[in-house]
């Protein structure tokens, strides 16, 4: 089973209020000949876009192969969060690989959160940026780690975009009884994620990409120049960006070993009007401590955006709205009853430590993927590293491939059943709070 087809219908966006509110685009092209470019990057979501974007712009000739649409995947049905730090804590990155890369990776998440604020502005791009996520923890002690993590981001790197909360100051940012205080940062972000890839795709078409829409690659050859193949037309290129992320499918067995796909939900419940405040009394973003986490914002015209709940297998659940509606009452027992105007389900992909997964395949071909939850940010800068290290400027690149990225025990075949027993146990902890 095809997970570009699994859930969705040929080319057309998910029923999501991202796409019901999205800024108006044309569809692009679907490739219909043979054609060769300096570099083809496949997949159009934000590592591909921001590829390609940046190649454009340094003078290369630039193909963009999109399945379905421009925004299909993640990169338009996510939370909209653009968090800071990378995906693992700094304290757990400078046990794995020393303080010198943690530091470094670090400063490349602060990069991340730059470039993508800053190719907003450039590029004029209407997304609904707004400052300000928050963290909460659901037991005085996580507040207390949360509490500890923060000074350590303070004291170790000099960050100072971070308020704490106590349980006080916490309820009132974010009113649900379930919290117990935590943290808000000034320096992360939310936006209107689809609307930030559209925006993106308008920049690298201006910048000289060609974009071709409705066009699956099915096979690569390694080769030098890589031929790309699809159903009515190939590409022959120099270079091959492959930023598939959740989609990947067998294209790359290297990747799909270390990088798995898994299926996330959002729901959007009818505007709140005056009860929005009973949610949220500012416009920040929030995400909480569960390992499954529940993530939620406030849209532009105040509906609640709630994601929560995770399946591992191919199918999204018969009924999403359901699968949202449980975890978001657990949060919000006043909403129980409150009409869901729109619900989606989401394919993202994991590593086993959570931090994304950088790696040249072959001399000519480099892949990113596997943010497990943390795109936005993380995902537009791979594009970039990417982009920067075809030219020769690895180093960044490099310090993030540098990050040991084990391959999921019992491959394909095994890494499912075994995730679903990892889930369920963390599952537990957060039902019994331990």
């Amino acid at each position: 089973m095809n997970l570009l087809y699994s859930n969705d219908r040929k080319g057309e966006y998910p029923a999501s209020w991202y796409a019901a509110t999205a800024n108006p685009t044309e569809r692009f092209p679907v490739l219909a000949e043979d054609i060769t470019a300096d570099v083809c990057v496949v997949g159009g979501g934000y590592t591909g876009l921001s590829a390609a974007l940046h190649l454009a712009e340094a003078g290369l000739d630039v193909v963009l192969l999109e399945a379905h649409r421009v925004g299909f995947g993640a990169s338009g049905r996510n939370g909209g969060q653009l968090g800071s730090a990378q995906r693992m804590d700094q304290e757990d990155l400078e046990r794995l690989v020393g303080d010198a890369d943690a530091a470094k990776l670090w400063e490349l998440a602060e990069d991340a959160k730059d470039l993508v604020k800053s190719l907003i502005a450039k590029h004029q791009i209407a997304c609904d940026l707004q400052p300000g996520v928050a963290v909460l923890g659901l037991s005085a002690s996580e507040r207390k780690e949360l509490h500890n993590h923060a000074g350590h981001l303070s004291d170790r790197y000099h960050y100072d975009q971070i308020k704490l909360l106590d349980e006080d100051e916490g309820h009132k940012l974010c009113p649900s009884p379930a919290y117990k205080g935590g943290y808000l940062d000034m320096g992360a972000a939310h936006l209107h994620p689809l609307n930030f890839a559209l925006g993106l795709a308008q920049a690298a078409a201006k910048a000289g990409v060609r974009i071709f829409e409705g066009t699956e690659v099915i096979d690569i050859d390694e080769t030098q120049p890589a031929l790309i193949r699809t159903a009515k037309g190939n590409v022959r290129a120099d270079h091959v960006v492959l930023a598939c992320n959740g989609y990947l499918g067998n294209l790359n067995r290297t990747v799909a070993a270390r990088v798995m796909p898994i299926n996330n939900f959002i729901a959007a419940t009818e505007p709140l009007g005056s009860e929005a405040v009973r949610v949220l009394t500012q416009d920040v973003a929030v995400a909480d401590t569960k390992f499954v986490v529940n993530y939620f914002r406030l849209s532009a015209d105040g509906r609640l955006l709630f994601g929560g709940g995770e399946s591992y297998g191919y199918r999204f659940p018969a009924d999403v709205a359901a699968k949202v509606r449980k975890p978001m009452t657990e949060i919000f027992p006043h909403l129980r009853d409150v009409k869901i105007d729109y619900a989606w389900g989401g394919t993202l992909a994991i590593t086993m430590r959570r931090m994304p997964y950088l790696v040249r395949v072959a001399p000519n071909i480099l892949s990113a993927s596997g943010y497990s939850g943390h795109g936005v940010g993380t995902a537009t800068h791979a594009g970039q590293l990417m982009a920067l290290a075809i030219q020769g400027q690895a180093e960044g690149f490099d310090t993030m491939a540098r990050v040991p990225t084990l391959p999921f025990p019992g491959g394909s075949a095994l890494r499912n059943p075994l995730l679903v027993l990892a889930m369920t146990w963390f599952a537990m902890r957060d039902r019994l709070g331990i």
